[in-house]
């Protein structure tokens, strides 16, 4: 168990590499102009209309950093739940380097510019959080923010969690880790506790940088939620 432990951090060290060094504000205030693409939104007006719209909002590994336009989460997820029986369209509202604060100030951004309400919205937010270092009182309050939004939408939520590198102490490990679970209990939310679980110890599953997936590890982590993507949908 250490010695995953330390391959946990030393893997999740290496996600910094991958995100801008901008502050939290400037973070949200880029986000909140520049994201998201309008594309995936005009896709959703040809959906059929007993088609399910579900919103992956998120950071870099939603958004499918390095990743083929086929080959992230979003669109694994859209195809696995077919395969399921579930005809659903995930929209790829994942921005690579986002906080939770960027992701707070783009939701409404995001949600205003479907052709519809979501059947789902799933989050999953705080990573980049962990990395610079911020309060983990910060994040709770960004991604419960989040949850609070989409409540007041009357809009079901889903969470996907993650937790702290070991190097970060025990006392902010205790209060990071703790978010996830707090908060999917008070709202109510299904929570699939750490989006890279099963992936960031295998580098077979893994971009040359040692935290990504790459397709393969895709697969994995979409094979694993799937099937609370699909309870949800219910």
């Amino acid at each position: 168990m250490a010695k995953r432990h330390l391959v946990v951090a030393v893997a999740l060290v290496h996600l910094s590499t991958a995100c801008s060094p901008a502050t939290d504000e400037q973070s949200a205030a880029t986000n909140a102009s520049s994201a998201p693409a309008p594309a995936p939104v005009a896709r959703a007006t040809a959906e059929a209309a007993d088609t399910k719209l579900v919103v992956a909002l998120g950071d870099s590994l939603y958004a499918g950093y390095n990743l083929g336009p086929t080959e992230g989460f979003a669109p694994v997820l859209e195809r696995t739940l077919k395969e399921r029986g579930v005809a659903a369209q995930v929209v790829n509202a994942g921005v690579s380097g986002d906080t939770s604060a960027g992701g707070r100030a783009r939701v409404a951004f995001v949600l205003d510019g479907l052709a519809r309400k979501p059947d789902l919205v799933i989050v999953g937010l705080g990573a980049n959080d962990m990395l610079r270092g911020l309060s983990p009182a910060r994040t709770r309050e960004n991604i419960e923010a989040i949850l609070a939004e989409l409540k007041r939408r009357d809009i079901p939520m889903m969470l996907t969690g993650m937790v702290a590198a070991p190097n970060m102490g025990a006392d902010y490990a205790g209060a990071f880790n703790a978010i996830y679970p707090d908060l999917a209990k008070k709202y109510g939310a299904p929570l699939y506790p750490f989006f890279l679980d099963g992936v960031i110890t295998d580098r077979r599953l893994l971009l040359g940088d040692g935290i990504h997936p790459n397709p393969a590890g895709v697969n994995r982590v979409v094979s694993k939620v799937a099937p609370l993507v699909t309870e949800a949908l219910k």
